[in-house]
């Protein structure tokens, strides 16, 4: 069976199609360009899931700011967070003074954005900002929310458009459920 048609497969159903994710993208950008008119905001993506969702945003808000990346894990290839956030990729550049843009491809527990959101404040940001593609607030255990978000998703396990289960189905186009008995095998 070929790769495409296996992760096809593995999704029991479409959950935000590629228009509907486009299109939000572009209102998010929107936002933040008025938000951040006159200013060059640095936005900080949390690796890997963040590509796609950044990739689009920074090009929908047609800001003069410059990009840099941070890598961390707390879920380490399980469908659940550890609670243990490790920065596995730290930032290369010095963010004191500036206005921070943290872009995520979900917010679930919170324990990751509660970190960076923390972490980045020790290392100087005048503000920060966060900036998510899915929201899943069933499932929070920090008290964080994010400055602008996406879509409130159900308590399922999504994949796809930067989103993964042990490192697959990022590059699907749309947000999918993935269905159980892929992740509990």
């Amino acid at each position: 069976m070929n790769t495409e048609k296996r992760m096809k497969e593995d999704i029991l159903k479409v959950l935000l199609t590629e228009e509907e994710i486009r299109g939000r993208v572009k209102e998010l950008g929107e936002e933040l360009r008025r938000r951040f008119a006159g200013r060059r905001p640095m936005f900080v993506g949390v690796l890997n899931g963040c590509f796609m969702f950044m990739a689009d945003l920074v090009r929908a808000t047609d800001l003069m700011g410059e990009m840099e990346f941070i890598g961390v894990s707390s879920y380490h290839n399980t469908t659940s967070s550890s609670g243990v956030v490790q920065i596995t990729r730290d930032l290369q550049r010095d963010i004191t003074g500036r206005d921070i843009i943290i872009v995520e491809d979900i917010l679930d527990s919170g324990n990751t954005l509660a970190f960076l959101r923390q972490y980045l404040k020790t290392k100087g940001a005048a503000s920060i900002t966060i900036v998510t593609l899915l929201d899943k607030p069933s499932r929070r255990q920090k008290d964080i929310q994010a400055d602008l978000s996406g879509f409130e998703v159900p308590d399922e396990f999504v994949v796809g458009y930067g989103l993964d289960y042990a490192q697959y189905y990022r590059n699907l186009p749309y947000i999918g459920v993935l269905k159980p008995e892929v992740y509990r095998a």
